[in-house]
């Protein structure tokens, strides 16, 4: 029989916007077999990176500025779609865990969970299975999945940004120089998206987009 020789090592790229955790990480990872390929500090430049490199797995921290992790794994499975990605947490809660699954994660990691943690998820989500760190009730999660909710595409990607920003207390002209647009082509979106969820005041908005798991409590 041919021996094709040994499986090349899983390549990864990691998000998080604290140098000194994605220090540690990469750190962790390459001790553990991972080949990285690179690290970004927002959600924006990790797309950037999947696009270039293609890894087998993208590692992203939920709460980065510019794009959170679950719209960097939305923007990710776009880009790169033979990257999965794994999610960085420290919510738990059934709201959060179930529109990342929603949105593809296939990995989703407690930050009270061991280290070690992450290279487990990172090996189970590259064999094509999905990890939910141990904490996580998956009697909720299912219970939740089997819930009849609202439509996954009801907001556009952009309008979904739009939406983040304004809800972490950033006024429209702020959110259109963060995602490089125009002050009225913000103001458009964010019209749009309060028409679409039928919301027209910001803390339901906040509250909508905690719920939605765009942004953390």
């Amino acid at each position: 029989m041919r021996d094709n020789g040994p499986e090349p090592p899983v390549s990864i790229v990691i998000a998080d916007d604290h140098p000194v955790v994605r220090e540690g990480v990469r750190l962790l990872l390459e001790r553990a077999g991972f080949v990285v390929r690179g690290e970004a500090a927002d959600g924006a430049a990790a797309v950037e990176l999947a696009a270039r490199h293609r890894p087998d797995v993208a590692l992203l921290d939920f709460g980065m500025p510019n794009m959170n992790g679950l719209e960097a794994a939305l923007a990710i499975a776009t880009v790169s779609p033979g990257t999965r990605s794994v999610l960085l947490t420290g919510h738990v809660e059934a709201p959060y865990v179930l529109g990342a699954l929603r949105a593809g994660v296939r990995g989703y990691v407690a930050k009270t969970q061991p280290v070690a943690d992450i290279a487990n998820a990172i090996r189970t989500v590259h064999r094509g299975s999905t990890y939910l760190s141990p904490s996580i009730d998956r009697q909720v999660v299912e219970a939740c999945l089997d819930e009849k909710g609202p439509p996954r595409n009801l907001l556009t990607e952009r309008e979904r940004q739009v939406l983040q920003l304004v809800a972490q207390g950033h006024s429209t002209k702020e959110a259109a120089r963060a995602l490089f647009i125009s002050p009225k082509t913000a103001e458009a979106h964010r019209n749009r998206l309060m028409q679409k969820l039928d919301i027209h005041d910001t803390a339901r908005l906040v509250r909508y987009a905690i719920r939605a798991g765009l942004i953390e409590a």
